[in-house]
């Protein structure tokens, strides 16, 4: 249960942070503080349902687009979190979606990867501390 809470809290904090970095690189992409609880929460819960879902249809149809699952995910929630959410705006053509869907993707990717990290040497330091 502990594990399931933290890969929960690990997941909610990088589609966070991807939202919010993509929102200070892209000028189309705004987020604001109104909100943005729940359209993280919105976004995360898109995106981690929708993963397996397209992963099965995408292995089943056409294998060959296995590698885009995440970003087609990625596209769908961010689309769903803004037509659900109240703090994220996304204004401009195709290309600034397409912007936002990479970068979103790829930040997140990247907290995913580096909050377990910090997570665990912060309680390696807490627990050299206590001793």
């Amino acid at each position: 249960m502990i594990r399931f809470l933290i890969r929960t809290a690990v997941f909610l904090a990088s589609a966070a942070v991807g939202l919010w970095v993509t929102s200070l690189v892209i000028d189309g992409v705004t987020v604001s503080l109104n909100g943005y609880l729940i359209t993280v929460v919105i976004f995360a819960l898109a995106q981690s349902i929708l993963t397996p879902f397209i992963a099965k249809v995408v292995s089943q149809n056409a294998r060959a687009f296995l590698g885009g699952v995440g970003l087609l995910s990625t596209f769908v929630a961010l689309l769903l979190a803004t037509f659900f959410g109240d703090s994220l705006v996304i204004t401009g053509g195709a290309l600034v979606w397409v912007g936002a869907t990479v970068l979103t993707w790829l930040f997140t990717a990247i907290a995913t990867l580096l909050l377990p990290i910090a997570l665990v040497k912060a309680g390696v330091e807490r627990a050299r501390n206590s001793n």
